[in-house]
């Protein structure tokens, strides 16, 4: 399996990262790859155009007078 190094992380994260690790009972390494994994194992976010293109066809639109 590869190897992953991180370089000049800012001491804030990595005392969030050791807490999360501690809470969670585990590594700081195996913390970090549960999150590297939950992040980037998500889906693609669909696109403005993709989910406006996704609504389905409502019929005619009639509920609201058109201001001209």
């Amino acid at each position: 399996m590869p190897t992953l190094i991180v370089h000049d992380v800012d001491a804030a994260i990595v005392a969030a990262l050791q807490a999360r690790a501690d809470k969670e009972n585990t590594s700081v390494e195996i913390e970090h790859l549960k999150i590297l994994h939950n992040v980037l194992s998500k889906p693609a976010k669909k696109s403005f155009a993709e989910a406006l293109l996704s609504i389905p066809p409502a019929g005619i639109d009639t509920d609201f007078d058109r201001i001209q």
